[in-house]
């Protein structure tokens, strides 16, 4: 007889995998095989993590600082952080408000965790990052998915949420620049969604883990910057993974009004104890050392931005909204899907795996995102094979 000891918990048999990870594992499996695959699926800077945020790393090892730290991250970190989110966005912020975690997916988890009660709602614009919704679904609370249109460039309209607002909505989760779509909300789109969060007392959380990668000459705003008082009900999450191509380094934070920073303190300080203790050290390295690293890579990274949007244009029956930041092209091919339909593929993961066997070009099919018709693609890539990939794209959409 099967003992039910080790069945699975309820909220594990809700969970979704990731699809971008698993996107990602196919097509290492097919190229481990001896297919040349074109993996533009997972969002990760393909340059070196630059040296001297190595060296400090080195440096770190050779001192032997490879012990426990506090559970929040060591103190310079914390105060490297302040520091340099103070300088950037004029809000001055102290080290007590900042917590260091394992990456910024860990983070979120924290924010989730602390903050949010069973049966709280969470009101998640889609298209959205794959992990936000499973992951307010694992603190026991309920993402409400807000449709938005490519039309308006994918961007949440203050109207929009005030209507979606019930008696249970606790928190509003934002996003700019945005994984999946690229899209970077200007100071007057992002000041009349917070209005309504005052308006409603809504807790806010701040996805800014891009908040460097922003092109065209536009300026990054922060959230809690634009309405005095409004930093005592939003979470900043951020980090060094796609600023300073450190994604394996994992090292994210929170930067929230102190009470909740202590809570989410404690709450790590039982779940994982402190984050890499080289890793904070090469962080520090990153945020308070030369800077010409990360003016090289955005400017890498708009050049592949005008190569990749260009040519998708061009393609017929595809649309993409405007790209403003980050390093990711989120397309419409519901005009192609339609074509397509009397060869079985009707929807965008069936687009997506036939993408990948045929033409061997790996993208992330938009239903993860929740937004069914389209298609995520990575532009965090050489421009080599990013012509490669979308020669092979264009030949897929001519075909059908």
């Amino acid at each position: 007889m099967e003992s039910k000891s080790l069945a699975t918990a309820r909220r594990m048999r809700a969970l979704e995998p990731s699809a971008t990870l698993a996107m990602a594992a196919r097509a290492s499996a097919m190229t481990a095989s001896g297919i040349d695959v074109i993996d533009l699926s997972v969002g990760e800077p393909d340059f070196p993590t630059p040296a001297h945020i190595c060296r400090a790393a080195e440096e770190a090892i050779r001192a032997g600082k490879t012990k426990y730290t506090p559970a929040a991250g060591i103190p310079q970190l914390k105060k490297a952080v302040a520091d340099d989110y103070s300088r950037r966005t004029g809000l001055a912020i102290t080290p007590a408000q900042v917590v260091v975690s394992n990456g910024a997916k860990h983070s979120l988890h924290n924010v989730f965790t602390a903050v949010l009660d069973e049966g709280d709602e969470v009101i998640v614009p889609t298209p959205y990052w794959v992990s936000y919704a499973e992951l307010i679904k694992l603190a026991g609370a309920k993402p409400v998915l807000l449709e938005t249109r490519i039309e308006d460039d994918f961007k949440l309209h203050a109207d929009a949420l005030r209507a979606a607002v019930t008696p249970k909505t606790r928190m509003l989760l934002l996003c700019s620049p945005s994984n999946p779509t690229g899209v970077v909300y200007t100071a007057a789109e992002l000041g009349a969604l917070a209005d309504v969060a005052i308006e409603r007392d809504l807790a806010v959380v701040a996805d800014e883990i891009y908040d460097q990668l922003v092109f065209d000459g536009r300026p990054s705003v922060s959230f809690p910057t634009l309405r005095p008082g409004l930093a005592d009900r939003t979470v900043v999450v951020a980090g060094v993974s796609k600023t300073y191509s450190m994604t394996g380094w994992r090292i994210g934070w929170t930067i929230a009004p102190e009470p909740l920073s202590k809570a989410i303190g404690n709450l790590q300080s039982q779940e994982t104890s402190n984050p890499c203790s080289v890793s904070q050290h090469a962080a520090v390295a990153a945020l308070t050392g030369p800077q010409e690293c990360v003016a090289e890579m955005l400017r890498a990274f708009e050049k592949r931005r005008d190569l990749v949007a260009g040519r998708l244009k061009a393609m017929s029956g595809v649309r993409i909204p405007e790209i403003g930041g980050a390093f990711y092209a989120f397309f419409d091919i519901r005009e192609p899907l339609k074509r397509m339909a009397g060869k079985g593929i009707a929807t965008s993961m069936q687009w997506s795996e036939t993408l990948l066997e045929k033409h061997h070009v790996a993208l992330v099919a938009g239903s993860a995102f929740g937004a069914e018709g389209f298609v995520r693609m990575s532009f965090a890539a050489s421009e080599e094979k990013l012509s490669a990939g979308l020669d092979r794209i264009a030949a897929f959409l001519d075909a059908g």
